[in-house]
């Protein structure tokens, strides 16, 4: 596998796009630049200055250029000038993409798209976004779906080659990292000694089934010791779900942006993901890996990225979603169960290095000559 450019004598530039609104898709943009330098290939990080602060894409030995998360013409002239003399452009997430369409606007540089997720809008916006979906999927040389419908979803709106990619959960994955902060310190912590601790991590934003969480609450509350529920995110929704919590006295805490994610899930007893979200879902994936029973919603790619290692509920239902969660209490020996093919689960999904290796793959595809016949 080649890390150098077409002609063979310097090595391959990629110009990496990433509008910074989404976790995943950063902490992904920074494991792969890390691997991709580790290969001997030049990765500039095209992404708001806040994102480079949060992910350290320079500390992954990329260059860095600061560009906002904007389609107004100055930043996609900063975009334009970043991808200057590069052998490829990738670009991750639907507006980065758009961004990245425009910005090659005359040029032959081959463009990669990775969908991490399905954008979701109502109204005229979602009409928006289906344009520009499709404008992207026609543009782009490959697109690379994180879970199979996203890879449909390309097919249908024009890409002329979608596949199926492989995207690790990026980072350590130790269940406790502070020593000094067990789980008991970080249930007590949380108000959750005597009672059941129910985590949820997430942005507060409608996709992610913040409405069904609350309407289950209500059934938990009725519960002997009551479960809280704690969330970890913030977002628009943020004083709209407060103030409901408050009204209806729900057994729930907004903990806002947290940077001890890993901590607060190994303390928990379940995890909960009530809504659609990420595709491919980072809370999933960190639940499974430390062996916490998940309790999610039947969207996406929920089914192809855990299996039958988590209690599978029909969105939006949230007495089934209620039901799932009592009856899981009530059973440790399913609990027990949903460890143990938690982690045969896990272990088939692909590492880092898998990752960085089928990226590079494809851009290989892209930029080499062909041979002489």
């Amino acid at each position: 596998m080649s890390s150098h450019s077409p002609h063979g004598q310097s090595p391959l530039r990629t110009v990496q796009v990433l509008g910074g609104g989404n976790a995943a898709s950063s902490a992904h943009v920074r494991s792969l630049a890390a691997g991709l330098v580790a290969r001997g290939v030049r990765v500039t990080v095209c992404a708001p200055t806040e994102s480079d602060h949060a992910y350290d894409f320079t500390g992954a030995g990329a260059d860095h250029v600061p560009v906002p998360r904007s389609s107004d013409p100055s930043s996609v002239a900063a975009l334009r000038a970043a991808c200057t003399d590069a052998d490829l452009v990738h670009a991750h997430g639907l507006h980065a993409s758009f961004r990245a369409v425009l910005a090659l606007g005359g040029r032959r540089t081959p463009l990669v798209v990775t969908w991490h997720n399905r954008a979701h809008a109502e109204g005229a916006r979602a009409h928006l976004l289906r344009l520009l979906e499709r404008r992207v999927a026609r543009a782009a040389a490959v697109v690379l779906g994180t879970t199979s419908d996203l890879v449909d979803r390309a097919r249908r709106t024009g890409a002329r080659d979608a596949r199926l990619a492989a995207v690790a959960l990026p980072g350590p994955r130790r269940a406790e990292e502070d020593p000094e902060r067990p789980r008991a310190k970080v249930r007590a912590e949380l108000g959750a000694i005597g009672r059941p601790l129910l985590m949820a991590v997430g942005s507060l934003e409608r996709p992610r089934g913040y409405d069904v969480l609350l309407d289950a609450a209500r059934v938990w509350g009725r519960l002997d010791p009551v479960p809280l529920v704690a969330v970890a995110g913030e977002g628009p929704l943020r004083a709209e779900l407060q103030r409901r919590i408050e009204d209806e006295a729900l057994p729930v805490r907004l903990l806002g942006r947290r940077d001890d994610v890993s901590e607060l899930l190994a303390a928990a007893d379940l995890a909960l993901l009530p809504g659609a979200g990420e595709s491919r879902s980072v809370l999933a994936q960190e639940a499974l890996h430390a062996r916490v029973p998940l309790v999610a919603a039947l969207t996406g790619g929920v089914r192809e990225l855990v299996g039958d290692a988590a209690e599978l509920v029909p969105h939006g239902d949230a007495d089934g979603f209620a039901d799932a969660v009592v009856r899981l209490l009530a059973d440790p020996e399913r609990r027990e169960l949903l460890r143990e093919s938690g982690t045969r689960q896990a272990a088939t999904w692909p590492s880092e290095d898998e990752t960085v290796a089928q990226v590079l793959s494809v851009y290989d595809e892209l930029t080499q000559p062909l041979p002489m016949i």
